[in-house]
């Protein structure tokens, strides 16, 4: 800490006190104190040495000024060994009017901070040294010009707290005569919510209304429709039906034609009451292990006949190794007919691809319908979702619809817990996807197998269902043919039975005609091994709740999930 020494002096009486004063306001000064500050040092050094001198103390006064690390004047009063009361009225005062005061045996020092070191003034220091400093009666004068400073400072201070205080009067009354006003605004826009509120429940309630007089309305014009339509599709078949009464080429061609506009008609209101089911909530889903090979089976044949014409071909992937799909198989089947049948529409040329994959997350299936048709433009690809809108283009001319079948379906993905979703572009496409949420793990591992019955004559498709079930099966039992599984299965009671679709003596869609007409066998999980296109075979096995593996993808990992297909549809072909 750097300081230099600017003033000594002696206080020993009354007389050097009014010195010590006065040399302290000096030095303030010159140390570049403002006037309020000069006032407090001096003040300070006044009282603190009238204290020393009451208790006969004889002081050496030295002042100070410090230019680092914290510029400040100090004073430093130093005494003999002398017992030193360090309290007193002048010692608070001086505590309150300098920065620090420290106190020790021999002396005290009171610090007073400046701003900055300043220059300091060698002839008015030299000056102060050299003067003996004024009498008393000039010390006394000064004081009380320094109070009448004070107490005009104070009277002006306390005109401008006047003012102050009628400003803040006058603004308070201002606040309180604005929060009044928007008090009553707020109270007035509150009542007017309320009734806002009131109106926009009552017109709920009537919104309400309409929607289920709507769908009352749907409800009871279909099902009063479906008998009439019902009735005339009868009895045009029945016209058209072989044995009938002959008819001329042109009737024939009439009631060809109202045959086929009763069956559009009976669609049409079929969907309607589907889509009114599906906005009141009483459409709900009955969920089911669900055979995808049987679920692409119909939707192929089912499309193939609506093709426009040889120029637009459909394309059906292969399906992959998926994770069980348990949902409602109805409901499935419709949203993907829907948006085939939408593809099938609005494609002059090109292909129409269906495809089965896995979904983005691992617990999803993802179904994806991808034609080269027209395509959607950007504006209308969200309003093809709303009720009886129809995207208004050159093929909509003469296409049968009623604008209600991708706003059905989405309902519908929503119902089974997913999402219909549509990209297009405008003379390139359009891409549908449907995303389901796959089986849980109640339906994604099998159950146990104790003994498994495997029926195919040929030994090298034995031995691979053999191999596969290691590890799955405790027990397995092999025969060559159809009729001595039946045998088998009637003896040893199996927990599972895979058999060949060209099984000899027997095939193995017999033999599961006949383990299902059996009172003790008809429980029993069948899995059917066959090749490609497998046509009507497959409509029969999962109408006799039995799954189905590809000869040429035999591995754990199919025949796993075979089995556990198998085990489902069990389960939900016997209603447990």
């Amino acid at each position: 800490m750097t300081a230099v020494e600017l003033l000594r002096l002696v206080v020993s009486d009354e007389r050097d006190v009014f010195l010590l004063r006065q040399r302290g306001r000096q030095v303030a000064v010159a140390a570049g104190l403002d006037g309020q500050n000069q006032i407090r040092v001096a003040t300070a050094l006044s009282d603190v040495g009238r204290e020393l001198v009451r208790q006969d103390v004889s002081t050496s006064a030295v002042f100070l000024l410090r230019r680092g690390p914290v510029p400040a004047l100090l004073v430093e009063l130093t005494w003999q060994a002398q017992a030193v009361t360090g309290a007193g009225p002048g010692w608070d005062t001086a505590r309150r009017l300098m920065d620090e005061l420290l106190i020790t045996e021999t002396g005290v020092t009171l610090t007073k901070n400046v701003q900055s070191v300043v220059t300091l003034d060698e002839g008015l220091l030299r000056e102060l040294r050299e003067s003996t400093g004024a009498n008393a009666l000039d010390e006394l004068r000064a004081q009380n010009q320094e109070l009448l400073e004070t107490l005009e400072n104070l009277e002006a201070k306390s005109a401008e707290l006047e003012r102050v205080n009628a400003e803040l009067e006058e603004t308070n009354r201002g606040v309180v005569a604005l929060y009044q006003e928007l008090s009553d605004e707020l109270e007035q826009t509150n009542q007017g919510v309320v009734a806002l509120y009131a109106e926009l429940e009552a017109k709920s309630a009537e919104l309400r209304d309409a929607a289920a007089a709507r769908i009352r309305f749907w409800s009871n014009i279909s099902h009063e429709l479906r008998a009439p339509i019902n009735s005339v599709v009868g009895l045009t078949r029945l016209l058209g039906a072989p044995g009938g009464d002959p008819m001329t080429d042109d009737q024939r061609h009439h009631v060809d034609l109202i045959n086929e506009s009763a069956a559009t008609l009976l669609a049409l209101v079929n969907e309607l009451l589907d889509t009114a089911k599906a906005e009141s909530g009483s459409l709900q889903p009955r969920m089911a292990p669900v055979a995808l090979d049987y679920v692409i089976t119909q939707l192929r044949s089912a499309v193939r006949p609506t093709l426009r014409s040889g120029d637009v071909r459909l394309v059906v992937d292969p399906l992959r190794e998926l994770p069980s799909l348990v949902t409602d198989e109805t409901m499935l089947v419709r949203i993907l007919r829907n948006v085939l049948s939408n593809a099938v529409k609005f494609t002059r040329q090109g292909e129409i691809h269906f495809t089965a994959e896995q979904g983005p997350a691992p617990d999803e299936i993802r179904f994806v319908v991808t034609d080269t048709g027209i395509g959607i433009p950007p504006a209308e690809q969200d309003r093809v979702f709303e009720e009886f809108y129809q995207v208004p283009n050159a093929l909509q001319v003469g296409v049968s619809g009623t604008g209600l079948g991708l706003s059905y379906a989405r309902k519908l993905a929503e119902i089974l817990g997913g999402t219909l979703t549509l990209t297009s572009t405008p003379g390139t496409g359009t891409e549908v996807a449907l995303t389901l949420p796959s089986a849980t793990d109640e339906f994604a591992r099998p159950a146990p197998v104790a003994c498994a019955l495997i029926a195919d004559g040929d030994e090298k498709g034995r031995k691979q269902l053999r191999d596969a079930l290691e590890g799955i099966a405790g027990e397995i039992i092999e025969t060559e043919d159809g009729r001595s599984a039946i045998n088998v299965a009637k003896q040893r009671q199996p927990d599972l039975v895979l058999v060949s679709a060209s099984a000899p003596l027997m095939s193995g869609s017999a033999v599961l005609s006949v383990l299902r007409l059996d009172p003790d066998l008809k429980r029993v999980p069948v899995v059917i091994v066959c090749g490609d296109d497998p046509g009507g075979l497959a409509r029969s096995v999962h109408s006799l709740g039995a799954a189905m593996l590809h000869e040429a993808r035999i591995s754990p990992e199919t025949v796993n999930r075979a089995i556990r297909d198998a085990q489902l549809t069990v389960r939900r072909t016997d209603g447990r």
